[in-house]
């Protein structure tokens, strides 16, 4: 699985735009997102579609599949839970 490219990105616009209105959530380069000073989210892509890789506690990433609106839905929900 390798790190999303700028064309797929693209595909997420939508999702990053409401990632960006998030308070508490800086936007470090296109797609990579810092809490703090700390690495918080960031995409891939594969064959099997889009993945968001997202540390919502502790030291480990969760990933979440974002090919899909439910997915990208249930990853802002989680972020929300995370920031509170």
């Amino acid at each position: 699985m390798r790190h999303i490219t700028e064309s797929r990105l693209d595909d997420l616009e939508p999702l990053l735009g409401r990632l960006r209105g998030l308070e508490g959530l800086q936007e470090k380069k296109r797609g990579v997102f810092y809490r703090k000073s700390r690495a918080f989210l960031h995409f891939h892509e594969d064959p099997a579609g889009l993945f968001a890789d997202v540390r919502l506690a502790g030291l480990d990433f969760e990933r979440f599949d974002v090919t899909r609106r439910a997915g990208r839905s249930a990853l802002v929900k989680r972020i929300r839970e995370a920031l509170e």
